[in-house]
């Protein structure tokens, strides 16, 4: 296989694992786009359908679970929050489709509630059906774990819920674990990036087409059957008009702010206080609205005497609470959905999800908090595809929450503006990586840099022209650096990975010239559980070396790079880095993940007499204190500010002797306990690099310091003589050899990557000559 036929398999993101059927054959009670929509799924095998409250997500799952359960000739089990059972059992009567409470028989299709999850016989199942699969994220980590857990040899899966919040990153990390697609930590390495703060993360911008193609290859998203272009039938899914109406009381309560009027903010600290206090001002509005309006209401309540006090005052109403049983709880919300009694009375926990109550119109919220989710939530219980009314939200507010309704109202239109733009780009044919980049040479005085795919642009350099090769590769599948199908950033998995490598690795053999060496900078990776059923590290580094062997290299030297265990914890939180770890199961304890420098030599057979030796170094500009320094295999960071506390934990290799000799105090540990090291290398010494990020997109997790550079230069090159870097990123290796008198050549796909890399480079040519005129 060529190059460039390598590359046409990688625009292959999700493979299909399950079975055709012809659209015709469907149950006729499925429109065009909800048949559309079950043919997809039953190809895939395991999908997720996104979709909005009303557009008939119960007959796609059930005519699903029919057919898969004819397929394999067992039975599907159908998950759902508490009380929607009922409603679907009578909706699989409707479209002829039977449906029966699990009770671990071989019935085709049966259906149970998440709580129940732990008295469930999986094996018996070919597939399995989460309806309202969102109420995933509101488990705790043990239900999630164990959903995902207990479906894991599962070969069917479906996931229904309604279009998932654009930013909320664990919802759709849960469906694509939940699917065996991909592990919600690897999903947010590879295209998001994480600010400040632990879960504040951000869709990288270059990858965005590529993140959505990677959803719209395993799950469906539409808010009208418009979105999946069936322009006609949209026109029998109209929304009625939604009116949210506000009522202000104006509280007794002051809050102590010493002043004549209240402030109209609250927040999470007085929120509940708030409540309280204007508990009876708020509840009596709710109880004029309810019994002004002829048809049914819902109030959501937030705290139990709010209902208890809403009792007393309403007729016709019940109240589902938390601590009813569930067979209370399902029996009175159905018979509110049949029309029984005109007030329910009911909290966002326990009926926020998967209820059909068109036939409700009135909703009443007297206790609003900042949650737009749950918010969204409880309204399309009423306001939905099948309503016959306009649908009217009261929000009772007191004159200390105003913020409260303005931060919902934000939340609402940056969702909706999201969502639109998420729809758009799932369903548009013009998702994915790109095939073809603009190819970009510029020529320096002393460096020649290159923009394109390095597998392709490295054949333009003659054989056995370059005098020295540095880089750092990029980690395996671990980023999206771009949204070129070429970067070797975009690949499913290691092995993909590797496949792509040793297209370049044949090239960076044959451009070498024999005898001289080629430097890699390289970092061990992080397992996960959930994507590959243990944690621990994958030996990337020693993959990477294997892969460079093959192609004829031969090991020269390998140098560890110490990095700081605390700064690692800090950044990742990584469990086995926690100190609480080590004193509660110290099993799961590991260390710091170091760096490495593996060097390589290129031993070509010929006549080691015409190799060109390196002369740079002599007595007088490189004396023996230094190459000791140099010549040791740990290089560590500065350790000249830390305390002698930190030290002892620091400086696990360094020589006794040495080290007292140089600082003037003794540590107290034995001599063996030592050993030779760089001591150093700082973290920050690196090229600036924020004009070559889109939106601070990339955080390398390992940059190579301008340091290590400039030794690898120094050591393993004379003055003049070519470096070359098939990963230029950023210009950090050409730069450090321009600044010492070599030439450089850099290939860099990235656009940001490679302009920035082009500044940097130039910047490096003017300080020379600055140099040399002074």
């Amino acid at each position: 296989m060529d190059y460039l036929e390598f590359l046409e398999t990688k625009k292959q993101h999700h493979i299909n694992s399950g079975f055709e059927i012809k659209e015709d054959d469907l149950n006729t009670h499925l429109f065009d786009f909800q048949k559309y929509i079950t043919k997809t799924a039953l190809q895939a095998g395991k999908y997720a359908v996104f979709a909005d409250c009303g557009l008939g997500k119960t007959i796609i799952q059930l005519e699903w679970a029919h057919r898969v359960s004819l397929d394999t000739g067992k039975p599907v089990l159908i998950l759902c929050p508490l009380a929607v059972s009922g409603q679907t059992i009578k909706e699989g009567e409707k479209f002829s489709i039977p449906v029966h409470r699990y009770d671990g028989s071989k019935k085709e299709i049966q259906i149970t509630n998440y709580e129940q999850l732990e008295n469930i016989d999986c094996e018996l199942f070919s597939g399995i059906v989460l309806d309202e699969s969102s109420i995933l994220k509101n488990f705790t980590g043990h239900y999630k774990n164990l959903i995902i857990e207990k479906f894991k040899t599962t070969p069917y899966k479906l996931a229904c819920t309604a279009t998932p919040s654009p930013n909320d990153l664990n919802e759709i990390g849960n469906h694509s674990e939940f699917l065996d697609i991909l592990d919600a930590q690897d999903m947010r390495s590879k295209w998001f990036v994480r600010d400040e703060g632990m879960n504040n993360y951000r869709l990288k911008g270059h990858a965005k087409k590529d993140f959505y193609g990677w959803i719209s290859s395993w799950a469906c998203m539409l808010t009208k059957p418009s979105d999946l272009g069936f322009e006609l039938t949209g026109e029998k899914f109209k929304l009625p008009k939604l009116r949210y109406i506000e009522h202000e009381i104006i509280t007794d309560l002051k809050l102590g702010n010493g002043r004549l009027f209240n402030e109209g903010h609250v927040n999470a600290t007085n929120f509940n206080a708030e409540l309280r206090g204007s508990k009876e001002q708020r509840l009596q509005k709710a109880i004029e609205i309810a019994n002004q309006t002829k048809g049914q209401v819902i109030i959501w309540v937030k705290q139990n005497e709010e209902g208890d006090y809403l009792r007393k005052y309403l007729t016709d109403c019940k109240e589902v609470k938390g601590s009813d049983t569930n067979e209370y709880k399902e029996k009175t919300l159905l018979s509110f959905a049949n029309g029984d009694f005109k007030v329910l009375i009911t909290k966002a926990k326990i009926a926020q999800f998967g209820m059909n109550f068109q036939n409700c119109h009135v909703q009443v919220f007297p206790s609003l908090d900042f949650s737009f989710e749950s918010f969204y939530q409880q309204v399309r219980r009423s306001y939905r595809f099948g309503q016959k009314y306009n649908v009217e939200i009261h929000l009772i507010k007191t004159d200390t929450m105003e913020n409260v309704v303005k931060t919902v109202e934000k939340k609402e239109r940056q969702f909706f503006e999201m969502q639109t733009e998420m729809n758009k780009n799932i369903n548009s044919e013009r998702y994915g990586l790109i095939n073809d980049y603009d190819r970009k040479v510029v020529q320096l005085t002393d460096a020649l840099l290159i923009k394109g795919d390095s597998c392709i642009e490295v054949k333009t350099i003659p054989d056995n022209s370059v005098d020295l090769i540095v880089f750092s590769p990029p980690f395996s599948s671990l980023f999206t650096y771009s949204n070129y199908i070429h970067d070797m950033g975009n690949n499913e998995n290691h092995e993909e990975f590797f496949k792509q490598y040793a297209y370049l690795l044949k090239d960076l053999y044959r451009i070498l010239k024999p005898g001289r060496l080629m430097c890699c900078h390289t970092k061990d990776l992080g397992v996960y559980k959930n994507s590959s059923g243990y944690t621990g590290q994958y030996d990337f580094t020693g993959e990477h070396t294997k892969s460079v062997l093959n192609e004829g290299f031969k090991l020269h030297s390998k140098i560890t790079i110490w990095t700081d265990p605390v700064l690692e914890m800090q950044r990742t939180k990584t469990q086995r880095l926690l100190y609480k770890q080590v004193t509660s199961d110290s099993s799961k304890t590991g260390v710091g993940m170091a760096e490495y420098i593996t060097v390589f030599k290129k031993w070509d057979g010929s006549d080691e007499e015409q190799w060109e030796p390196i002369t740079n170094l002599t007595k007088q500009n490189f004396d023996l204190d230094t190459w000791q320094e140099w010549a040791s295999p740990v290089f560590r960071e500065n350790l000249i500010s830390y305390d002698k506390g930190e030290l002892v934990q620091t400086i696990l290799a360094m020589k006794a002797e040495i080290f007292e000799l140089k600082y003037g105090c003794n540590t107290g540990l034995p001599a063996h306990f030592y050993s030779d090291v760089w001591f150093d290398i700082q973290r920050t010494d690196v090229l600036n690099g924020k004009e070559g990020t889109d939106l601070g997109d990339e955080k390398h997790i390992a940059p190579l310091q301008l340091e290590i550079i400039h030794r690898i230069v120094n050591m393993w090159s004379n003055p003049g003589e070519v470096v070359f870097t098939p990963f230029l990123g950023i210009g950090s290796e050409a730069y450090v050899a321009i600044k010492n008198s070599r030439k450089a050549i850099g290939i860099e796909l990235k656009d940001s990557y490679f302009d920035t890399a082009v500044k940097n480079v130039r910047n490096a040519e003017v300080k020379k000559t600055q140099l040399k005129l002074f």
